[in-house]
């Protein structure tokens, strides 16, 4: 192995907003603000989904491992990327860097994953509503998030193993806020086109398959909801998954953006990443979990009932 041109690296750079200081203040205020909606709304969606008994239904348990999700995704990043912004040695070992690859992989995995489940039960609920009970019991939708979590875990292990492997240059800048795992393998000084098809594969298992399953889903759904003769029956049957219906949007729009649009192969190999890259990876990391919880509460009526319920019998007990 010709060892002149490489180095064993033992920390990666992250380029992030350096140079520009003021915009570094601005969004270290901007995403802190974030940061603490998404904890908050995230984490009072679960202890509502929890302390509600009406509430225990297999939609409001996706609930609640979406929500968890989007807390463990940002946590991966955020605290980091927030350090960063107000230091000037704005690096992170091999070893974090590898982890922080393996668990941004494996959250955004599950959670596509996840959303391809809870279509399924929003299909289910509406269009055969009197096997619902039964098709989905605690013994179908526990082993489905379940399953969620098994396969956004061994894809990232699987991905992030094989980067981790590669041989680097003694080019260490990741021009990125984080170690999102593409911005690391284009510093690879050696052939990553293996790496880049079992990430296609994978991309396509993992994140089109879902897709797949959700636009079937909501296709059978919206020809469902077409055959209620009454507009006030479309209307409520369809505000049972708007919110979800939403989400999906949201989720998809953002990462179909930044990882299935054409790259060339100067662009993949220059290291450079857009300035749109950055602003729609961001959006997709932090706006996006900031707004699944004020989506699922201000256009769901059983969690607005939830939480007022739970706020009248706190204010009662004392």
């Amino acid at each position: 192995m010709e060892w002149d041109n490489q180095t064993i690296l033992v920390e990666f750079f992250l380029k992030g907003l350096s140079g520009y200081p003021r915009l570094e203040l601005l969004f270290f205020v901007l995403i802190l603000i974030m940061y603490v909606v998404i904890l908050l709304g995230n984490g009072t969606l679960i202890l509502i989904s929890i302390l509600d008994s009406h509430l225990h239904t297999p939609m409001y348990f996706f609930l609640g491992n979406l929500s968890f999700l989007d807390i463990s995704y940002t946590t991966t990043s955020i605290p980091s990327t927030l350090v960063s912004f107000l230091s000037e040695r704005k690096t992170i070992s091999f070893t974090g860097c590898a982890v922080q690859m393996f668990l941004g992989l494996a959250m955004g995995t599950t959670e596509c994953v996840l959303l391809g489940m809870m279509a399924v039960d929003r299909y289910v609920a509406i269009c055969n509503p009197l096997r619902y009970p039964v098709i989905m019991s605690k013994e179908s939708y526990v082993p489905m998030a379940a399953g969620s979590w098994i396969i956004g875990v061994v894809n990232s292990a699987v991905q992030t193993v094989f980067v981790v492997q590669l041989p680097f240059c003694r080019n260490n800048v990741i021009n990125h806020f984080s170690c999102e795992i593409l911005a690391v393998m284009k510093l690879a000084c050696a052939d990553i086109s293996g790496n880049e098809f079992i990430m296609l594969v994978a991309t396509t298992l993992f994140i089109l398959t879902p897709l797949l399953l959700i636009i079937v889903s909501y296709t059978l759904i919206i020809v469902s909801i077409l055959k209620i003769r009454s507009s006030e029956g479309r209307s409520k049957v369809f505000s049972t998954c708007s919110a979800h219906l939403t989400v999906v949007i949201i989720f998809y729009g953002t990462i179909l953006f930044v990882y299935m649009k054409p790259k060339s192969k100067e662009k993949l190999n220059s290291g450079d990443m857009d300035a749109t890259d950055k602003l729609i990876s961001m959006f997709y990391g932090v706006v996006t979990p900031m707004v699944n919880p004020l989506i699922y509460s201000l256009r769901n009526k059983d969690v607005k009932e939830a939480a007022k319920h739970l706020l009248r019998r706190k204010v009662f007990n004392k």
